[in-house]
């Protein structure tokens, strides 16, 4: 195939930049890549050809500042500048920007962007080409007291939604009409600062609703193909969380009806690239469904139907931009067998969800037939709050839904991130939930489990096999002093060495007494138990009472991460607790960040004395605030003030109880 560019751009960062060079290696394409500073030793900079610094961490400064990324394409020669998804990949000044400056944009035409990026202007767009929308009101200018008798009309329930943005943000679902008035105070207030525009309109709410998608590509010479549908309704607070193609509600008459209504989509603007067309369809009426938005870029997602369609998205993309027609014919596209995607995000589902960070430590994927992982990490990637969580994403291709379930299962079995805390239990915990494998799906179903998660206890087990890592490590090379060894001989009795650790509720002492090659171990008072431990870099290798177990294992700061046995565990080595009075003050507290990200607020100042219950430190991650309050009265000692970036972990006051 001739070259499509020399020299391609890719103005984003983590997995979905990593997955764009891969293609444009396939091609034979030269790759330059832009980092911030927080991304110097980033996965997507290794795996370029080039790469560019293009300013400090927070994105305003760097991804998204269109004159720097335009003067990194110019330095380094990049003909097309591929956008990703997120960052720029939907900014029409952008894609004009590039226009003015002669380089190809990898996305559609600045006007396609521009209509779909106004939910009533699409709505508008769609409709005069016979595309179903859902009923509602929706046309500029609307006030509050349109709206409230749009309502009367539409009937109830409704969904306030923001003309502008997305991510379930102002969006609000009124059952009854005394609540829309308060609804439409908050979804413009909501609206104004994530979008900088309060203007809303009302939908009917669809009960039961599922969220299916459908991809199209089209050449911007008259050529438009749809690839098939995506289910999207395994969502956490409108967010996707994992997503499969095709869906198992469709029949195949509605997905030529949805695919047409796609393509007819994609005309209405004309469209060129790719693009995902967003429809929202009842469970309970499934051959009914009506037009949500369009995305006018590459979605996170796009995997999924890669498999089932064997299709590069990313190489059509560039052919596209590059000028070519579309040599793919609707009747050219054929579903074969499913993919079902997970995307794995640096969040704690026992702590609501908060996101995490750190650094990684090490990281283990899993290979083998039909599984697919898209991953921005290495170890030594340092995740911080600067930018979204997620950190890959991994998918299961099967010949039907029950295998790609199977296989997706095996595949997060085999997924860990050591030194950060991920979902990726969560993940397994949906992938075996009834409904779920039934293909019974709907937008709040995964809301509704959330709660019922409990993550599976650290068993005994992994409890020895980390308490072996900290035995082994004491271990002098070249087995040195008799004395200074720890087997635990001694003229008399030999002495155990003793390992305190807490994991989940418990914290026990693990007792082990030999050589690695023959050892005894027990936890707490119990049983003794026959040991074998060997542990290479980061491989351990333990044999208890004849059966044999391999961890990936990683440690820092007292914490030890093991993964193997298909789940991942987090024990932390900790002290003794103290035996004399003096030694401590039981009552005194010491507050730490539950999530990396940065101070946003002190609520007192240093050396003041508190109350219990008082907000102490705010922490912001990710648009979310976090208040950590004193859980006693007591003398403050800050350790942090407004404006420092804190890890997770870290300690940002200590409280001193008052005397009783």
């Amino acid at each position: 195939m001739t070259t499509l560019f020399d020299t391609v751009l890719v103005a984003n960062r983590g997995e979905i930049a990593v997955r764009v060079i891969g293609t444009l290696r396939a091609l034979g394409i030269r790759s330059v890549a832009v980092y911030s500073t927080a991304d110097a030793g980033a996965r997507h900079v290794a795996a370029a050809d080039v790469a560019v610094h293009i300013g400090p961490a927070p994105a305003r400064q760097s991804y998204l500042d269109i004159a720097a990324v335009i003067d990194a394409a110019r330095r380094t020669g990049a003909q097309a500048i591929h956008p990703g998804y997120g960052f720029l990949s939907e900014n029409a000044e952008f894609a004009t920007a590039l226009h003015e400056a002669g380089i190809a944009f990898v996305g559609p035409p600045a006007n396609a962007i521009r209509t779909m990026g106004d939910k009533i202007a699409a709505k508008a767009a769609v409709s005069a080409f016979g595309v179903p929308v859902v009923p509602g009101v929706s046309r500029p200018g609307l006030t509050d007291d349109d709206l409230i008798a749009g309502a009367v009309d539409i009937g109830y329930p409704v969904l306030v939604k923001p003309s502008a943005g997305g991510g379930g943000k102002g969006m609000r679902v009124v059952r009854e009409a005394a609540g829309l008035p308060a609804a439409l105070t908050s979804a413009r207030r909501e609206a104004a600062a994530a979008f900088g525009d309060d203007t809303l309109f009302l939908e009917r709410f669809v009960l039961n609703p599922r969220h299916i998608e459908v991809q199209v590509l089209a050449d911007g010479q008259g050529a438009v193909v749809h690839l098939g549908e995506r289910e999207c309704s395994l969502q956490r607070r409108h967010q996707k969380v994992i997503e499969e193609a095709p869906s198992p509600l469709l029949d195949a008459a509605t997905r030529d009806r949805i695919g047409a209504a796609a393509c007819d989509t994609a005309r209405s603007v004309d469209y060129a690239g790719a693009g995902t067309v967003e429809f929202i369809v009842s469970a309970d009426r499934p051959d009914e469904f009506f037009f949500m938005e369009m995305n006018t870029r590459l979605q996170v997602e796009h995997p999924v139907t890669e498999l089932v369609t064997g299709v590069d998205l990313v190489e059509q993309q560039l052919r596209v931009a590059a000028g070519h027609p579309l040599t793919l014919a609707q009747s050219d596209i054929v579903l074969r067998g499913h993919a079902i995607e997970a995307r794995v995000y640096a969040e704690d589902p026992v702590n609501g969800f908060l996101p995490t960070g750190g650094t990684v430590l090490d990281v283990a994927e899993p290979r083998g037939p039909g599984i697919r992982v898209d991953s921005g990490i290495r170890a030594g990637s340092v995740i911080g709050s600067d930018y979204d969580p997620m950190l890959a994403k991994v998918i299961g291709y099967g010949d039907d839904r029950a295998a790609a379930l199977r296989t997706l299962d095996r595949a997060l079995a085999g997924t860990a991130v050591l030194g950060v805390t991920t979902n990726i239990d969560f993940l397994r915990f949906l992938l075996a939930d009834p409904d779920v494998a039934a293909g019974r799906l709907d937008t709040g179903l995964l809301d509704r489990r959330t709660p019922d998660f409990v993550p599976v206890p650290i068993g005994d087990d992994q409890l020895i096999a980390s308490a072996a890592v900290v035995w082994l490590r004491g271990w002098p090379a070249g087995g040195g002093d008799l004395w200074a060894v720890p087997t635990g001989w001694r003229l008399g009795e030999a002495a155990p060495t003793t390992v305190r650790l807490h994991a989940g509720h418990r914290t026990d002492h693990v007792h082990i007494t030999g050589i690695p090659d023959s050892a005894v171990v027990a936890i707490e008072d119990g049983p003794a138990r026959s040991l074998s431990a060997a542990l290479d870099g980061d491989r351990l290798v333990v044999t208890v009472d004849g059966l044999r177990a391999e961890y990936v294992v990683a440690a820092a700061d007292g914490r030890i991460w093991l993964a193997g046995a298909g789940r991942i565990a987090v024990v932390d080595e900790v002290p003794e607790e103290p035996v004399r009075p003096d030694e401590a003050h039981s009552g005194d507290a010491e507050l730490t960040s539950p999530m990396p990200g940065s101070v946003v607020a002190v609520g007192v100042s240093d050396g003041a004395t508190v109350a219990a219950g008082a907000v102490v430190v705010t922490v912001e991650a990710m648009k979310m605030e976090h208040a950590l309050t004193s859980p006693v009265d007591g003398a403050v000692e800050l350790l942090v003030a407004v404006g420092d970036q804190v890890k997770v972990g870290q300690l940002l006051a200590r409280i001193t109880a008052e005397e009783s």
